[in-house]
């Protein structure tokens, strides 16, 4: 669980947050609540209020939920509703959701109501930002939201703490109830008035901050990639001119172009892949076309990115609050379908890389197709298997990657009494891609190992991106000489995948994000 947030920079909402921001948040920077905001938040709930008084009937304030829009809420009932509609929808189950992703779910939910649509009290937003800053986070299973009339069910689990009720984990991760939380805060429950209850639960704030979380870390991996796949290239002395600028030119898409870049970046000063050292003409198409393949995953990121981004400071609840004139007007913001787009095209793109580094890794090891490199890797081929089988490893993951890459945002399943009838399963494509990702980076880092074999078996002078890299992974991982158990060497591979270290040499040389 992430450490009382006192200690990291604050990050302060007032409703434009970027995906870093978001990823902070979750890493444990604490948040402020911007005081313009803040009274903008104020002069909304005047307005709602003002509609009330009038007597007009407003969904989720004088009604029930859902399909329950027709029965009717009497005066006297309306601050017990908001309660009631916490727990009833408190309903997940499974799995903890890391804490993390619910950290930045709350203060992406923060955010949104920021922007002053939702008729909410500044209270509740500096309820929340003081339950988070002080190191608690509330304990939320991960399966429940259908990613439409948002995430409902985690939410619900989030912010039941704020009530005393439900559970969270402390500072020091042992779980405690909500009613203790506050008692140790020194604060009282919080009293939900009018529309807070549903102002809470009704968005898409865990899908956007699992986004702008997954964002941040595919945006470094996909420079850590490039310079894996230049070593690969470097260790097989593969052919340079295939990542000439003036090609890729010729096919204006800037993630390819930007791929391309960094392959030259990381092979800078090599002696292997350039002049007679070169082996071919002509490399097969998971080297040759490696700057198309990654550049149409640096596509697909930036897609994803901008959907993320536009969720993370939108205001996804209903009904939404109007002023000048004032106005309640009950919508869809809610619905998730732009997001679960992005999440499974993000998946797409991730088991796609996932395959062409696998089958960079195989031609790495393959005596049929690694030129002069020794059989797996090893050179006492038969008494020892070398890295045989990790690639079969990487073969695994692979095949899980493209079973998590199945659609989701076409699997909508009507809900409440069908008044809810198209659902976006946008939580589901969230919880699917949060789960490739690791996949993806342990493909990476199979890679890795293969290609800084290789290149102790076939001395030679490297890229100088390349030696850096090359010089990180011996630095955890000495030369296979003898079999040993390949596990350890990818866990060692892993973290220099998972720190970015081959996305900052890349960076320190030049190259692009």
């Amino acid at each position: 669980m992430p450490s009382p947030a006192s200690a990291a920079p604050e990050v302060v909402l007032n409703g434009a947050v970027t995906c870093d921001q978001v990823a902070a948040i979750a890493a444990g920077s604490p948040i402020g609540l911007d005081a313009e905001a803040l009274q903008r938040v104020r002069a909304n709930r005047e307005t709602l209020e003002r509609i009330l008084s009038t007597g007009t009937s407003v969904y989720g304030i004088s009604t029930g939920f859902g399909a329950l829009v027709v029965h009717a809420v009497t005066p006297e009932m309306q601050r017990h509703l908001q309660v009631n509609l916490l727990r009833s929808h408190a309903a997940g189950t499974g799995d903890d959701l890391p804490g993390e992703i619910v950290r930045a779910a709350m203060a992406v939910r923060c955010n949104g109501l920021l922007l002053g649509h939702s008729g909410v009290r500044p209270l509740v937003l500096q309820r929340v930002a003081a339950l988070l800053n002080a190191g608690y986070v509330p304990r939320v299973p991960r399966t429940g939201s259908l990613g439409a009339s948002g995430d409902l069910a985690p939410s619900a689990h989030a912010f039941l703490p704020l009530l005393g009720e439900g559970e969270a984990f402390a500072p020091n991760g042992a779980p405690i109830g909500g009613g203790e939380v506050l008692r140790r805060l020194g604060m009282a429950p919080l009293q939900l008035e009018s529309k807070e209850g549903l102002a809470l639960i009704n968005g898409t704030h865990f899908m956007s901050a699992i986004g702008a979380i997954v964002a941040r870390r595919m945006r470094r991996l996909l420079a850590t990639i490039d310079a894996v796949t230049a070593a690969t290239i470097d260790a097989l002395r593969g052919a340079l001119p295939a990542f000439d600028p003036r090609v890729h030119r010729l096919r204006p898409l800037h993630g390819q172009s930007a791929s391309a870049a960094n392959i030259v970046t990381a092979l800078r000063g090599s002696a292997r892949v350039a002049g007679p050292a070169a082996l071919r003409l002509q490399d097969a198409y998971s080297l040759r076309c490696a700057a198309p393949v990654h550049g149409a995953a640096r596509e697909g990121l930036r897609f994803f990115s901008e959907l993320v981004h536009a969720d993370l400071n939108a205001v996804t609840d209903n009904p939404i609050v109007f002023e000048d004139p004032d106005e309640v007007i009950s919508a869809g913001n809610f619905h998730g379908q732009s997001l679960a787009l992005a999440f499974d095209t993000l998946r797409l793109t991730i088991a796609d890389l996932a395959a062409i580094s696998e089958r960079r890794t195989f031609r790495l090891v393959s005596p049929t197709l690694n030129g002069r490199l020794p059989a797996f890797l090893t050179a006492d081929a038969g008494a020892s298997s070398g890295y045989m089988v990790i690639q079969y490893t990487a073969a695994a993951l692979v095949a899980e990657l493209r079973a998590l890459a199945h659609p989701v945002s076409v699997d909508t399943i009507p809900t409440s009494d069908n008044q809810e009838d198209h659902v976006s399963m946008g939580m589901t494509a969230a919880l699917m891609t949060w789960e490739a990702l690791p996949r993806l980076e342990r493909v990476v880092a199979i890679e890795l190992l293969c290609a800084c074999q290789a290149l102790d078996a076939d001395p030679g002078a490297a890229g100088a991106v390349v030696e850096a890299l090359h010089a990180a992974v011996r630095g955890r991982v000495p030369t296979l000489t003898d079999d040993r158990p390949p596990a350890g060497d990818l866990d060692a591979a892993l973290a220099l995948i998972t720190d970015g270290t081959p996305a900052e040499l890349l960076a320190a040389a030049g190259g692009r994000r």
